[in-house]
């Protein structure tokens, strides 16, 4: 929906609503036309409700506003009598209309200063358990969101099995684009498999793509943070199809909305404004080698040739996983041993084994195309080892635009800055006109993950738009190692540890204990002390 439409549904609710309650704020001793005052009219009836003014703001929360709309349902009913349970069930399944009953066909009277306290046991519960939901909602919408990493792209710095807590406040919450679904449920009910928001089935007027019902534009509130180089973040996949996040093609639509995209983390290595490259499997940033952090560590992908007459059985190939450190999967070929994935440290280790004779990184040669990879062109004589140089589009920059660079930017240009491209010859059309640059409206990331060579990340789709971005992982409140035994299965050094920190991790679990210990100490204390009272 656009602006204008919502506009125009906001004062559709507005006279449904002053249609179906004016005479209630007559009989509670106020104005019939208050019932009629956009944001006014909400202030008024809280009022006549007993509750507080700041449920108000709560109406005008996505996803939130939806239950907020039945408690009020049910609080008006109750609020001039109406308290049985056939009253509460007929509030709900009208969707609210049962105030229309109330106020046109019955004579009730309102009851000021009522009792907020639920009159049985089992409206208590399902009070508690509303405002439980809406109190999570609001958290987990626009302050922090739980998170778990399910794969090793970032490994060493974030292990498989990490339970993180994002941060939405650092870069700005974003307020959800997604206006009816499931609240604190991302894209699927879980069981169900069923979409856990409303969405359209009509296919929109370019035929490429599905579109949200009741969808807001997308909006930020200014966070306290840039996203910096290096930093690790917590985005929406901008080339989400739903059925395989391996299957990008640049010219294609995804009907999911933003906020509904599935969740990745990676590390932000190009921020906007960079030219990035990537030489023998290192970036570099304008010219210069990229520097991680110190905790992070780069993963590669070895050939291990064993001298002759040397095997390794499965056991033993497990044993060395765990001695050295590599957490994919060691497979054995003949002779040779396949590490997927390794760190400097594990493999200068590992070469002084008594079996190895020697140990090669796979690495793609210059010029060699991978036309699997962004921006799937056979132009781009790019691979995973060898790729760019690339520009970072910043917001507000101009930048000249070719037949050349048209097939890294096209998708961009179209799918997220919301443009029509065209070309006919050598020249360049953006919505019907002629042009040879183009001026960016957002900051753009490239985002990769540590375990080069098994990360699927912006090399596999390209650019990550910053209406994308989720929030930034502040720490780590849990860590759960499948492959561990008893209490193993945890790995308490990583508990209550930060993500960004410099230097060796260190977990504040024990110190959270005596935190948590002397709170509940003082609180029951002060009960006690208020009872003695």
């Amino acid at each position: 929906m656009t602006l204008s439409q919502w506009f125009i549904f906001f004062l559709a609710i507005q006279l449904i609503h002053g249609l179906g309650t004016w005479k209630l704020y007559v009989k509670a001793g106020r104005k019939a036309w208050e019932a009629f005052v956009p944001i006014y009219n909400g202030i008024i009836f809280m009022k006549i409700l007993n509750r507080p003014t700041w449920w108000v703001a709560l109406l005008f929360l996505p996803v939130i506003s939806l239950i907020m709309l039945i408690v009020i349902w049910v609080e008006t009913a109750r609020s001039f009598g109406k308290n049985t349970t056939t009253d509460t069930i007929l509030s709900i399944v009208t969707l609210g209309f049962y105030s229309y009953y109330l106020n046109y066909f019955t004579d009730i009277k309102h009851i000021n200063e009522r009792s907020l306290t639920p009159k049985s046991g089992l409206g208590e519960w399902t009070s508690s358990i509303l405002f439980a939901v809406v109190a999570a909602t609001i958290v987990h919408t626009y302050f922090l969101q739980p998170y778990v990493i399910p794969s090793s792209s970032l490994e060493k710095s974030l292990l498989v099995g990490d339970f993180l807590i994002v941060s939405k406040m650092h870069y700005g919450p974003r307020v959800p684009m997604t206006t009816i679904g499931l609240p604190m449920v991302h894209d699927t009910i879980p069981v169900l498999n069923k979409k856990s928001y409303l969405f359209s089935d009509k296919i929109d007027e370019q035929n490429t793509s599905l579109k949200s019902r009741f969808q807001l534009p997308y909006l930020r509130i200014p966070g306290w943070e840039k996203i910096e180089r290096n930093e690790i973040v917590v985005f929406n996949q901008p080339a989400d199809t739903l059925l395989d996040m391996n299957d990008f093609r640049p010219d294609r639509n995804y009907y999911k909305p933003i906020d509904k995209k599935t969740n990745l983390v990676k590390r932000c290595v190009a921020i906007a404004g960079d030219t990035l490259e990537i030489r023998d499997g290192y970036v570099y940033i304008n010219g210069i080698q990229n520097e991680l952090p110190d905790r992070a560590k780069l993963q590669f992908s070895y050939e291990v040739t064993l001298k002759p007459g040397k095997t390794f059985a499965n056991s033993i190939i497990e044993q060395l996983k765990t001695r050295y450190d590599i957490t994919d999967g060691i497979y054995a070929m003949g002779n040779k041993i396949i590490i997927p994935a390794a760190s400097d440290d594990a493999v200068k280790v590992f070469k002084n084994h008594p079996s190895v004779a020697s140990i090669t990184r796979f690495i793609e040669p210059k010029g060699k195309a991978d036309t699997g990879l962004f921006p799937q062109d056979p132009s781009y004589e790019w691979n995973r080892d060898f790729y760019g140089p690339l520009y970072i589009p910043e917001e507000g920059k101009t930048m000249e635009l070719t037949l050349k660079n048209l097939p890294v930017y096209k998708r961009l240009l179209t799918e997220y800055e919301g443009n029509t491209v065209s070309t006919k010859g050598n020249q360049i059309f953006i919505n019907g006109q002629l042009s040879n640059s183009y001026t960016f409206k957002q900051n753009y990331y490239w985002m990769m993950g540590d375990n080069r060579h098994n990360s699927i990340d912006a090399r596999a789709w390209g650019f990550v738009p910053f209406n994308h971005v989720v929030g930034k992982p502040v720490f780590i409140w849990m860590s759960w190692n499948t492959n561990g035994k008893g209490f193993n299965k945890i790995r308490w050094d990583r508990l209550f540890s930060t993500v960004h920190a410099d230097g060796e991790r260190t977990s504040y679990f024990i110190p959270f204990l005596f935190l948590l210990a002397g709170w509940i100490g003082y609180s029951k204390w002060r009960k006690r002390k208020n009872t003695t009272v």
